[in-house]
């Protein structure tokens, strides 16, 4: 079992797919990576707990690192990101944002590199080597 010395505090897993939801929620509970981990069904749930958090007006905390599915419903990756920039969520935290993917386009792959808060993309569901790279690459001075 893995253990981190210094887990994260929230990690936000952005999809509206209930079983990828659940797989990456389990593995990343077993790795013990993050004190909470929070699950929203869209970008639009994500953008409003984001700016709820960012506000300071409440007990919700900005996650350490997003998850984030491209193709969903109400709001997609590309539209979250978008207006993660738009509300200027993206100009003071220290967020890593990772996108996941089910079925990467050359397209989208493309279009994530307009992103500079997109570090990487990952094929769904996670798997413990997916998550100990990212704890080494982005995580590791913690």
């Amino acid at each position: 079992m893995d253990k981190y010395s210094e887990s994260l505090d929230l990690v936000m897993l952005v999809d509206d797919d209930d079983t990828t939801n659940y797989l990456n929620e389990r593995l990343l509970k077993d790795m013990q990576v993050a004190k909470k981990i929070v699950v929203m069904k869209n970008g639009r749930e994500a953008i409003d707990y984001l700016k709820t958090a960012a506000s300071g007006t409440s007990d919700l905390k900005s996650p350490d690192l997003i998850f984030l599915d491209i193709k969903m419903p109400v709001m997609d990756g590309f539209s979250f990101l978008d207006a993660y920039q738009q509300e200027g969520l993206d100009v003071t935290d220290q967020v890593i944002i990772l996108m996941l993917t089910s079925s990467a386009s050359f397209y989208d792959l493309e279009r994530l590199r307009n992103y500079k808060k997109v570090k990487k993309h990952f094929s769904k569901a996670l798997t413990k080597h997916d998550v100990r790279e990212i704890m080494r690459e982005y995580f590791a001075t913690r």
